[in-house]
């Protein structure tokens, strides 16, 4: 009886959540075939449809991948970012051989808040661009940018089409980078976040928070959120020869 009532009760999102986690813990790696259907009914002692909808949405987010005859395997997850770099996300997805699409949200000019004032080095209340973008890699969402730009460093930004060109790549054109900063840190979704990067409420996110200067000047403040179960963040380095120095 109480086997039999589990199996009515568990929902598809309790599953779900027990294979991200497991992928997460590196239970199961990348390219790893995951136990079948009929195996995970067995474990979870659930239904099979709350299996099978579980693995769809899972595959839907990029998690894993289902071959027709073969099972689900956990999707080969290539690193996005160099922690060294600041980089073009439409060169990255590009060079992976995927396709880049970008959805807008909202773009204009608005008054600098006092926290963006004092990120960018303006004065408080001054004129600053707000571009609030989607990036998707093959169709799925993995990156929401909310990005703040001083407009006399890239005056031109708003009448330029961000589902054709990024604003990264506008700035690299109009302010070429001298100085970066990056702050990385694990938050969660917040309905909105959610929706936008069609992920459960409370999931974990990589926030990438950026600081961009060109000559002296804040060229702009970022903050790139991303899923953490479809992104990694890569760093390198290398030990200078003696009498050599480090960039």
């Amino acid at each position: 009886m109480k086997a039999a009532r589990r199996k009515r009760s568990l929902s598809y999102e309790t599953v779900k959540t027990s294979i991200q986690q497991r992928i997460a813990d590196g239970g199961w790696q990348p390219g790893v075939r995951l136990p079948s259907e009929r195996e995970l009914v067995q474990e979870f002692g659930c239904a099979r449809m709350t299996v099978h909808r579980a693995l769809r949405e899972l595959e839907a987010e990029g998690l894993i991948e289902r071959r027709q005859g073969s099972g689900s395997y956990v999707a080969e997850l290539t690193p996005i970012s160099n922690l060294l770099q600041v980089r073009d996300i439409h060169e990255e997805i590009v060079e992976r051989g995927h396709t880049h699409t970008t959805q807008v949200c909202s773009v204009g000019r608005e008054k600098a808040s006092p926290d963006v004032a004092q990120a960018m080095r303006l004065r408080k209340g001054a004129s600053v661009f707000r571009c609030q973008l989607v990036h998707l890699e093959n169709g799925v969402p993995i990156q929401y940018e909310d990005r703040h730009v001083n407009p006399s460093l890239a005056p031109d930004l708003l009448k330029r089409d961000f589902t054709e060109v990024t604003p990264s790549a506008v700035l690299f054109e109009h302010a070429p980078l001298t100085e970066a900063e990056q702050v990385i840190e694990a938050v969660l979704a917040t309905e909105e976040q959610a929706r936008i990067l069609d992920v459960p409420v409370g999931s974990a996110l990589l926030m990438v928070s950026r600081r961009t200067v060109s000559q002296g000047e804040v060229a702009s403040i970022a903050r790139l959120y991303h899923p953490g179960s479809r992104y990694r963040l890569i760093g390198s380095f290398s030990v200078p020869a003696p009498g050599g120095r480090a960039a």
